[in-house]
């Protein structure tokens, strides 16, 4: 079984930046993606970003292009999230997850086979 551990959240200013991380453990060479997704209270899980730990393509949801950047340490099995030109918005829980067969194009949360436990962003205006 991969286990997903997140860690790197915190309250920060908008206009801030932080940096999550996420420690894959177990078979991680059976990993085709990692990707991060958020959840806000009272909404759906969304998708965030993705990198093809086979070719480290990456993919972006729109409103964090440009402002978010993914990117992974192969040998220790970690990825990253740096998140600058932090908003409001932004505050949500963030999920580290594995796919072990799709490309960094898949968004829908339930083609992800492992998730992490989720750590908390909050944005303060």
């Amino acid at each position: 079984q991969v286990q997903l551990v997140e860690s790197g959240g915190g309250l920060v200013q908008a206009g801030g930046s932080l940096r999550l991380a996420c420690a894959a453990s177990g078979p991680t060479n059976t990993i085709a993606t990692m990707a991060w997704f958020r959840q806000a209270p009272g909404n759906e899980r969304d998708f965030v970003a993705a990198i093809s730990r086979r070719d480290g393509s990456t993919y972006y949801t729109a409103s964090v292009k440009g402002r978010f950047t993914i990117s992974k340490e192969i040998v220790r099995s970690v990825i990253y999230l740096q998140m600058n030109s932090l908003k409001p918005e932004d505050t949500a829980v963030y999920y580290c997850a594995a796919d072990l067969w799709g490309p960094a194009t898949v968004v829908a949360p339930d083609q992800y086979d492992y998730w992490g436990q989720g750590t908390q962003v909050t944005v303060s205006s």
